[in-house]
């Protein structure tokens, strides 16, 4: 039970009287006073509806916000009930037409008129059983579809179906007791509805959504006129009734809580979260409670606003002779005996809290400021301000468990590092451990309040918390994870770090942490074969020499994959579903920089598996095997890396790096490699210097046999090599000078001055060789002189015949054509060279009218010479003119080299 005499009081209405609106002239301004003898009332769609009961005129009047009052003749005698529905235009009276008991229930349409009137839509008596006696209180469902009537006899009546109409309706009776009927109430819950049934002594509750209508008793006390109503969703539609000691809440099924509020009620309604109540100022002379409100004194009453849910007086008013309350246009309406109306407008959400928080607060009232501020939809930012002041105050008071459950309630308005600051201090870690947990649910943290609630963790050696920190599920993740990672690593808590890692994908992480701090290599090495091919490739080049230190069978397997065919471990995919990437082996030949054994076994794999492998792979596998064979020191095995060596270098992959092949087989003095890349290479001097460095003379003779023909001064040198030894090499020099003799390679001369070098090679030597060249020569000049003398002979002969053409006749003889070789036939052509022609033989084959077809070749060819040599004769000339007056005459000699006027001319003769 809640004591009323401990509730705070408030001032959260305005009070004022209403007047009358002014007029055109500005008179009025008057107190509005209703007409006399209004005494049932009620609200609704806009208007304030009263009946008049005392001076028996059966008007219903219509206030609307304007103050045009309106009304129409409703019964013959009086009204004594209405009732107003609030989602329909819908008014339900009780009244009276004639003398005696006979009430009449009329329900009223207001949006249809019948001559100027609402629409009387339904009559008929209310009337329980045979019986006629005086209705006490109405009650109509907002569904149209029930309607309860009360009498004083106890009788209650239920009207089902559509309470419009008479045909659609039907009417029982619901309840019969001994004691007056005070109030009615239906409660609809989803698809349930009951009704409250309250009399002067108990309460009781009907299901009306069950076939019988089951009921059940509340309480075996109730109350007067007007002292029960329903409450709204914010007090869960309970059924409140008024008791001149307490005030009791029900729900359907069982009593509620209870309130103390003495006094003599009179008057009872719910409004918008607040309980409205009008009761006696002073103790009043005995009378019972059924005409409890027939107040026939002008006692003074009292108008108290509760607030139940926060439990303060919203506000409290003495008024003359309240005949109701009434809620409509967002305030409350109180009608006095009198006539007038008094208008209570409720502040507004702030003033209200300006109001009542100095107070509260003065009081270290919180929790009333709270849930006043929550009942009144106060925004966030002034809850959070309150939060805030009450953290201040319970942390003032050393109660930092209670403040931190205030600053808690701040977060989202209230900066993170003002509560932080005040809980840094060792002793309050474990407040400060819980505001920074909750911020992190609400995902409002950041990178620092992560490390900090990480580091309160560690210093409380609170593990349990810490994994159920780290281990929420991917979509509850309120952290950054990288951070997280970062502070668990540094405080040493590895495994909580690693899960962490491999949870959410931070590889890089995960790998620095197995490697560097807890060195499990194999388990490093597993993670990055799960990897995709990029993320796997990148780790391996990061952490690849780590692990081949370390396992480095392990991790030459892996790279082995990772360049052919690789796949993630674990991937569900078959071999054939999905298409393997492959890295690039040559990138990853550093890995290898102190393994060569292994090093040796990835590239020969290579080398076997992708014959496309990148060059970089086969020069460093020429490279490793030409070490190991000239380390080796068992000749079996050298044999057998000779055999590797030899055959990785004529495999044809090395012609696009032959230097560099070239220079490793020196380096490491493999000498088959180094004359297998010369011939490759068409390096025969090489060949030859290589054999003459090692003094193998027979070598040279083969090497100049083999590519004498390719580069002819392979012998001029192999003869200036054996003519510059001191040892015999007659039968050298011999082999070498019978070649050069056969190719007529080098002049005599030369030859003589190459060996005179040599003190051990005699003229018996060159004997043999300068014979035969002289014999050579010898037939050489008697041809030449029988040319020249040939020469002679035919100038002379063709000298006599051009003589004899410019001096004597010359008769043409031939008889047959020279081109067609038939009889010639006039008109016929003859030349003085003694050719003569059919006219169109000659036409068709002659190139020039002037020149013999037959003779013209030759002569062309002897033509040709003659400007030839008329050509070199003019060069010749300027040549010497030039050389005389150039200053660089070696520049002038190379221009005409380049124009190749030195050129050997051949002639070339049929």
């Amino acid at each position: 039970m809640a004591a009323y005499l401990q509730w705070r009081r408030f001032v959260f209405f305005d009070r004022e009287m209403v007047k009358e609106p002014l007029g055109p002239d500005g008179a009025g301004g008057k107190p509005f006073a209703l007409p006399p003898g209004i005494t049932v009332c009620d609200s609704g769609r806009g208007s304030l509806v009263f009946g008049d009961i005392l001076h028996m005129e059966g008007q219903i009047w219509f206030l609307p916000r304007s103050l045009q009052l309106s009304s129409f003749q409703a019964y013959k005698l009086r009204v004594t009930h209405l009732y107003q529905l609030k989602q329909h235009s819908i008014l339900v009276s009780v009244g009276e037409d004639e003398e005696g008991i006979n009430p009449l229930v009329k329900v009223w349409n207001l949006e249809k008129r019948d001559g100027g009137n609402p629409l009387c839509t339904r009559i008929f008596p209310a009337i329980p059983g045979n019986k006629p006696t005086v209705v006490s209180c109405l009650t109509v469902h907002e569904n149209l579809n029930f309607m309860a009537i009360g009498f004083a006899d106890g009788s209650v009546v239920l009207t089902k179906g559509d309470i419009t109409r008479d045909r659609h309706s039907k009417t029982q009776i619901l309840h019969e007791g001994s004691y007056p009927v005070t109030g009615l109430a239906f409660r609809q819950s989803g698809k349930t509805t009951h009704l409250f049934v309250v009399t002067t002594e108990n309460i009781q509750s009907y299901m009306l959504s069950v076939k019988d209508h089951p009921h059940l008793e509340l309480d075996t006390h109730g109350c007067g006129l007007r002292c029960s109503s329903l409450s709204d969703p914010s007090q869960d539609l309970q059924f409140i009734v008024a008791g001149n000691e307490c005030v009791y809440l029900y729900q359907p099924d069982e009593r509620g809580p209870c309130f103390a509020f003495e006094g003599h009620k009179l008057i009872v309604h719910w409004y918008r979260g607040y309980l409205i109540i009008v009761s006696k100022d002073r103790k009043t002379s005995p009378k019972s409670e059924f005409a409890g409100n027939e107040a026939q004194n002008s006692d003074k009453q009292v108008l108290n606003i509760y607030d139940l849910c926060n439990k303060f007086i919203a506000y409290s008013s003495i008024f003359d002779d309240i005949v109701d309350v009434l809620a409509e246009w967002g305030s409350l309406y109180v009608l006095t005996r009198d006539g007038k109306i008094h208008v209570l407008q409720e502040k507004d959400t702030q003033t209200k809290l300006e109001a009542c928080k100095s107070m509260l607060f003065r009081k270290n009232l919180f929790e009333m400021a709270i849930n006043l501020a929550k009942s009144h939809h106060l925004d966030s930012d002034g809850l959070s301000e309150i939060f805030r002041q009450y953290g201040d105050h319970l942390y003032n008071k050393g109660n930092h468990d209670g403040a931190i459950q205030q600053y808690i309630r701040t977060i989202g308005k209230l900066e993170p590092s003002y509560v932080i600051r005040k809980f840094l201090d060792a002793q309050r870690i474990h407040n400060l451990t819980a505001y920074l947990q909750t911020l992190h649910l609400q995902s409002l943290a950041n990178a620092d309040h992560t490390t900090l609630l990480l580091n309160c963790y560690t210093k409380l050696k609170d593990s349990s918390k810490l994994e159920e920190f780290i281990k929420t599920s991917e979509s509850e993740v309120h952290f950054d994870v990288e951070t997280a990672i970062k502070v668990l690593r540094q405080a040493g808590y590895y495994s909580h770090a690693v899960y962490l890692a491999e949870k959410h994908a931070h590889h890089e992480w995960y790998l620095k942490i197995q490697l560097e701090d807890i060195k499990n290599y194999q388990e490093a090495l597993r993670y990055i074969g799960k990897l995709p091919f990029d993320q796997a490739e990148s780790n391996m080049k990061r952490y690849g020499k780590t692990l081949m230190h370390h396992v480095p069978n392990e991790t030459t397997e892996l790279l082995k994959v990772l360049c052919t065919d690789y796949q993630p471990a674990g991937d569900n995919e078959g071999p054939g579903m999905l298409e393997g990437k492959k890295a690039n082996s040559e990138e990853f030949i550093p890995v290898f920089a102190n393994n060569s054994r292994e090093l040796k076994a990835f590239l020969e794999h290579m080398t076997e598996v992708q014959v496309d492998s990148p060059q970089g792979v086969y020069d460093t596998l020429l490279e490793l095997r030409l070490q190991n064979w000239a380390h080796e020191q068992d000749e079996q095995i050298k044999e057998k890396l000779h055999i590797e060596t030899l055959t990785l270098l004529k495999s044809g992959r090395f012609k696009t790096v032959f230097d560099k092949a070239l220079v490793l087989c020196q380096m490491h003095n493999f000498k088959d490699g180094v004359l297998y890349l010369y011939e490759q290479g068409k390096l025969f001097q090489q060949i030859m210097h290589y054999h003459m460095q090692n003094e193998q003379y027979k070598k040279v003779i083969e090497v100049c046999e083999l590519y004498g023909d390719q580069e002819a001064c392979l012998w001029e040198q192999a003869l200036g090599y054996f003519a510059r030894k001191e040892e015999d090499c007659k039968e050298y020099i011999a082999a070498v000078l019978k070649h050069i003799e056969n190719k007529n390679l080098m002049p005599p001369l030369l030859v003589v001055q190459t060996l005179a070098h040599n003190s051990t090679a005699t003229l018996s030597v060159i004997k043999d060789y300068l014979v035969n060249k002289l014999q050579k020569q010898s037939r050489q000049i008697e041809q030449d002189e029988q040319r020249i003398q040939k020469y002679r002979e035919e100038t002379t002969r063709i000298r006599q015949e051009i003589e004899d053409l410019k001096s004597s006749p010359k008769i043409f003889q031939k008889t047959k054509c020279s081109i067609c070789t038939s009889a010639l036939e006039l008109p016929s052509v003859h030349f003085l060279c003694g050719h003569s022609f059919h006219q169109h033989c000659f036409e068709s084959y002659s190139e020039n009218d002037s020149e013999c077809p037959t003779c013209m070749p030759e002569n062309r060819k002897v033509m040709d010479m003659i400007r030839a040599q008329d050509q070199k004769r003019d060069l010749h000339d300027q040549f010497q003119h030039q050389l005389k007056c150039s200053s660089d005459g070696f520049s002038v000699v190379a221009d005409y080299f380049g124009r190749g006027v030195f050129n050997k001319l051949t002639l070339i003769t049929d």
